[in-house]
Order: C-alpha cells, then sequence, then structure tokens
C-alpha cells in the first residue's frame, strides 16, 4: 500500500526513474515576476493547516477557564520538598541558631559553593562568623540539607534568585529566620532533608540549656 501511495504521488509530477533507488524529479522553475512570486506566496500559506490552528487559538482564547496565572502577582503554590534558596532554621526553646558550625555542610558539598569560618567563643562554643553559599555554582543538589546533623540548613520556596552576575552570593544572616517570625511561629518546617518529624512543636518543652 506505501509503495503504491509513492508511485501515484510520482506519477502526478515529472518524475524519471533513473534506476531502483534513485529518482529524478523535475522540479518547476521559480517564478521570477511579482503576480507569479505572490501567487506562489498564496498557494504556500493558504493551506488547511493554517486554519485548523487558527481555529484552536480562538477556541482558547474565549474559553473562560483559564490555565495561566499573573505572575508576578499570582504565583503558584511550591511543593514542601522543593529545593530553593537555602534557609537557615532557629531552635524553638531559644530562639538561637540550630547551626553548630561543624562544617559537614562545606564539606560534602559538590559544588565547592558553601563557604563557612568559625571562631570559639567565651563560652568554649563554636560560633558561626561567615557563611556564604554561591548561588551561580549551586546545584540544588539537596547534600547540605541532609547531611546537617541540627537539621539547621533547609532550601525554603524563594525561588526568584535572578542576577545580573553569575557570582550572587546569600549571607548566614539572610538565610536565617528573622526573631519576629520565629516568635509568630511562621519557621516553615517540611517533610524531606532537614525537617523534622511531623507534630515536634507538641512535644517540645521549654529546656534551661545555654545555647
Amino acid at each position: 500500500m506505501h509503495n503504491e501511495h509513492i508511485e501515484e504521488h510520482f506519477n502526478n509530477r515529472n518524475v524519471t526513474e533513473i534506476d531502483s533507488n534513485y529518482y529524478m524529479v523535475d522540479i518547476a522553475p521559480y517564478p521570477t515576476d511579482g503576480w507569479g512570486k505572490f501567487k506562489r506566496v498564496l498557494k504556500r500559506a493558504l493551506r488547511g493547516e493554517l486554519f485548523v490552528g487558527l481555529w484552536v487559538v480562538l477556541r482558547e482564547m474565549i474559553r473562560f477557564d483559564i490555565h495561566t496565572v499573573q505572575y508576578p502577582e499570582e504565583k503558584m503554590p511550591i511543593g514542601p520538598r522543593y529545593r530553593a534558596v537555602h534557609e537557615m532554621k532557629r531552635l524553638w526553646e531559644s530562639d538561637t541558631e540550630r547551626c553548630i558550625g561543624c562544617g559537614l555542610c562545606e564539606k560534602i558539598c559538590i559544588s565547592n559553593c558553601i563557604r563557612i569560618d568559625t571562631k570559639i567563643d567565651e563560652n568554649s562554643r563554636k560560633e558561626v562568623t561567615e557563611y556564604s553559599i554561591n548561588l551561580g555554582r549551586c546545584i540544588f543538589c539537596g547534600y547540605c540539607a541532609e547531611v546537617c546533623p541540627e537539621l539547621a540548613i533547609t532550601h525554603g520556596g524563594e525561588y526568584e534568585n535572578a542576577s545580573d552576575q553569575r557570582e550572587h552570593f546569600i549571607m548566614y544572616q539572610d538565610m536565617l529566620t528573622p526573631l519576629d517570625k520565629m516568635k509568630a511561629g511562621t519557621q516553615v518546617e517540611f517533610e524531606g532533608f532537614g525537617a523534622i518529624t511531623p507534630h515536634e512543636d507538641e512535644r517540645v518543652k521549654k529546656t534551661p540549656l545555654a545555647y
């Protein structure tokens, strides 16, 4: 059936069979005058497929169920395990940072984009002095959140991190949960890397530990 269709197609045109594998097609010469070019444009443009596409567009335009959002005024909800710009969590008991400066996130980072510096404070505890993430190198793999023993670093839902330069850094204080949000109880905990068990806030008790 396929071969018959090919033969019928060739019979409608000026085709000369050279051998069993090759055909020489006599293509009509291109028009040289303006009227001939205009007719060729009309013949190529006004095809059935064009009107089918126009009908599909018109049909979607007159529908009342809109499938798009008015970004940036409207934004789609982000899944709880979406890996966007990093966040640093605080302790619920004392509102202090969870990060203990162990440096595991810096060591496991396969993009080599995390830099952390620490010092020993007056209470002989390690304190984070500098912490930065190069978002231009970060591939948002989630290893830093997975390896963190204190569940301090996580991935948030802030995906709008466009910058005019490739080396765009985010600093520790920018990632840290603000105290006003912490006191209001709006620190988001989610399932996935760097998350605590569900309903953990119901089991948290005030402790006399000095963080």
